[in-house]
């Protein structure tokens, strides 16, 4: 039996069988504190966790998103819109919907594509003259830093420091969700992160002197709902979290589905037969491969699932990762990529309040990578084995993820 353990590199590089076990042995599991780690709660199957991210009143998360502590003094941040309840989370989500809307992230598709099919020529040139190509760092992790640039209007003369900025942010957060303090990032990494901060923060105020609806910033500077509008502090927690949770996720669809798709050719054959299928099929790959593999709620009262109780103050990880290959939800083949699979519910995204205010940011930059690379490479294949995943308890991702075949 494998035992489910969020720390061990091992368990994370393939946690589908202990899941597995998990969901048919103990969906209510209790791990023991150690020295890595307080101890905490588990729900591994997809209905226990669907009604658990919907009822917020139960499972709070003012508490934070991880089953460490003091998780939101380690950012060294107030409490950004995923660390809130309602009814505070949802008048500052209501607000923040009328400046983040689909439009300002569907009017960037042929900027998204130009700089994509540019990528590809890119890789493509070095491949021919013999270089190996990683497609993880040099494709899936280039889109959602470019993507974030055009969203938040950040000027061509700033990008060479915009990206190393994200790149930054997104290790500090991977740092925190798994434990260490804002310390840990070193000097340069908290050197970036206040000069990102610093430079949200001269963005926001001149959107204030000279109003513009031109990029993201300036939508939610002008955003207004029932005469409330949002602070600076408002701005400056959603550009942030959107910025360090919106890199790793998608750029980790983009590379899961070119392995899923080397894995099942049959289904691959069905997408090159059929382009039209790839934007559905993104909710499949994320079904396999969820980029978020869980986050923890904070429970309000004594909870009682399958006659086993889960103390009032105790954090619960949600484990979406399992519940998005529950058989109870999705059959037999559960575990079986099915690219026409009408997917009617995932966690993916997560549910209820919660669900991701980015998801639609996410799967517009994540079809374009996936129609654009297998349209000029459809039966490309990327070497997992000698890739190097993510070291995180909670964003399953990659680091290095070299390309075998350009097919």
């Amino acid at each position: 039996m494998m035992l489910y353990d969020p720390l061990d590199p091992a368990f994370n590089a393939d946690p589908y069988a202990g899941y597995a076990v998990l969901r048919d042995s103990d969906p209510v599991h209790h791990r023991a504190a150690d020295h890595r780690a307080p101890g905490f709660w588990a729900l591994s199957r997809f209905e226990d966790i669907w009604n658990a991210v919907r009822e917020p009143e139960t499972f709070s998360s003012a508490q934070g998103m991880t089953f460490f502590g003091d998780e939101i003094g380690k950012l060294g941040l107030p409490p950004n819109l995923v660390m809130l309840d309602p009814p505070v989370h949802t008048r500052l989500r209501g607000l923040i919907g009328r400046g983040f809307t689909p439009k300002h992230v569907t009017r960037l598709e042929d900027r998204i594509r130009a700089f994509v099919r540019a990528r590809l020529a890119e890789m493509g040139e070095r491949a021919a003259a013999g270089e190996t190509v990683d497609l993880h760092q040099e494709y899936s992790a280039t889109v959602p830093t470019f993507v974030l640039s055009e969203l938040w209007g950040v000027p061509e003369s700033d990008r060479h420091r915009f990206g190393p900025w994200v790149q930054q942010v997104t290790a500090l957060q991977d740092l925190t969700l798994n434990g260490a303090g804002v310390e840990s990032a070193g000097a340069d990494g908290l050197t970036a992160v206040t000069e990102l901060l610093g430079y949200f923060t001269e963005v926001i105020a001149e959107r204030r002197r000279n109003p513009s609806d031109d990029d993201l910033i300036g939508a939610l500077v002008n955003a207004e709902l029932d005469g409330e509008r949002l602070t600076d502090w408002d701005i400056l927690g959603f550009c942030f979290v959107v910025t360090a949770g919106g890199s790793d996720t998608t750029a980790g669809l983009i590379s899961h589905a070119v392995l899923l798709l080397g894995d099942a050719p049959d289904q691959r054959k069905l997408l090159h037969d059929d382009p039209a299928l790839i934007g559905p099929a993104l909710l499949e790959f994320l079904r396999l491969e969820s980029s978020v593999q869980g986050l923890a709620r904070t429970t309000t009262r004594d909870v009682t699932l399958h006659d086993v109780t889960i103390p009032a103050g105790e954090k619960v990880m949600m484990l979406y990762g399992s519940g998005n290959r529950d058989p109870r939800e999705f059959g037999s083949g559960a575990d079986e990529l099915d690219v026409r699979r009408d997917v009617r519910r995932h966690l993916a995204f997560s549910s209820g309040p919660h669900f991701c205010i980015g998801s639609h940011f996410a799967r517009l930059q994540a079809r374009i990578a996936v129609e654009e690379l297998l349209a000029a490479h459809p039966w490309i294949e990327a070497d997992a084995a000698a890739g190097t995943r993510h070291p995180s308890a909670f964003v399953r991702a990659w680091q290095t993820l070299p390309v075998a075949s350009w097919g």
